[in-house]
């Protein structure tokens, strides 16, 4: 056994010779000499953009979350479908997805100061960091060095991507695949306090829990009766707050809503049903004792390795929505 353990461990370090685009890791400063301006660049077109939207952080935010989900953090999220093959970017849950001008204006800028240099998902990465510092959330060394994947399919993203009906069970072995923990988990949930959601990612907590006609159980009452104003039964255009009072705001509200069963979705509720995540939760609650900010940008940072192309591997694209 020690043997073949030996001669598996020679074959590893064969293999990372031979190829090294598996073997190397993403960094911070990883264009300090190929682009040295890159994150400004990157940060001044995102700025031009939330000062008139702000309500694109979100979007934004949800986009990198997606990509590193399906596939990895590799930018196949921004494709587009192409000889009628449907990509990632036309799966239900991408659907409402918006801020794709904010990637496609950052590159073109990049384009011009370093043609060839910075991939798409690099660039996701940074705008996303971006997005959030730019409401009053926190901010986080962005390690770079992605390159872009080729590959983007519709049903990848209907298989991988976590749902906001998903209990805790789900939630725990869907985050564990890709190699986050519980409390990565809680955190990067937790980007639910900006951003909006349409009603029926969570109508059915509100008319038809069981099959039955009922409320959710694990929902306020008093809560349930304020969404109801705003969402009919079979409402598929009506979009509500994430976070009541505070969605365009990146602060610790989230927190607060779960605690007080306010959470929106069945994802967030979960959070509850399970020591450790309950225990975050209402860590969080008093703002001036939170931990979120910094724990939220050391989940992202891990979030943000998952699956990444470096190397050789993947290509860098000229236009984030086209494979080259």
């Amino acid at each position: 056994m020690a043997t073949f353990k030996f001669l598996s461990f020679l074959i590893l370090q064969l293999f990372c010779i031979l190829e090294v685009a598996n073997c190397q890791g993403v960094e911070v400063g990883f264009y300090k000499k190929t682009c040295p301006n890159v994150e400004a660049i990157v940060k001044q077109t995102t700025a031009h953009y939330i000062s008139r939207a702000p309500t694109l952080a979100a979007p934004l935010l949800r986009m990198h979350f997606h990509d590193c989900f399906v596939r990895g953090c590799d930018g196949s999220v921004l494709l587009n479908s192409t000889k009628g093959n449907q990509a990632e970017k036309d799966a239900i849950p991408n659907q409402s997805l918006r801020g794709f001008q904010v990637i496609d204006a950052a590159k073109s800028a990049l384009e011009k100061e370093c043609p060839g240099i910075v991939s798409c998902s690099d660039i996701l990465a940074l705008a996303a960091r971006d997005a959030v510092e730019l409401i009053n959330g926190p901010t986080w060394a962005v390690p770079l060095g992605r390159r872009d994947g080729r590959v983007s399919i519709l049903s990848d993203a209907l298989k991988n991507l976590p749902t906001p009906f998903d209990n805790f069970t789900t939630l725990k072995t869907t985050f564990g695949s890709l190699g986050l923990n519980v409390k990565d988990l809680v955190v990067l949930s937790g980007g639910h306090t900006i951003g909006m959601s349409h009603c029926f990612s969570f109508s059915s907590r509100l008319y038809n829990f069981t099959g039955k006609g009922d409320m959710d159980p694990n929902m306020d009452q008093n809560y349930i009766g304020r969404l109801k104003i705003k969402c009919k039964s079979g409402d598929v255009t009506t979009i509500v707050e994430m976070d009541p009072g505070s969605f365009k705001n990146f602060d610790t509200d989230y927190y607060t809503m779960v605690s007080k069963r306010r959470g929106l979705f069945a994802s967030d509720a979960a959070l509850l049903t399970d020591s450790e995540t309950k225990a975050y939760v209402l860590s969080q609650v008093n703002p001036y004792g939170s931990t979120f900010f910094k724990d939220f940008g050391e989940s992202m940072i891990k979030m943000g390795k998952i699956g990444v192309l470096t190397g050789k591997a993947g290509e860098i694209r000229k236009h984030c929505a086209f494979r080259n």
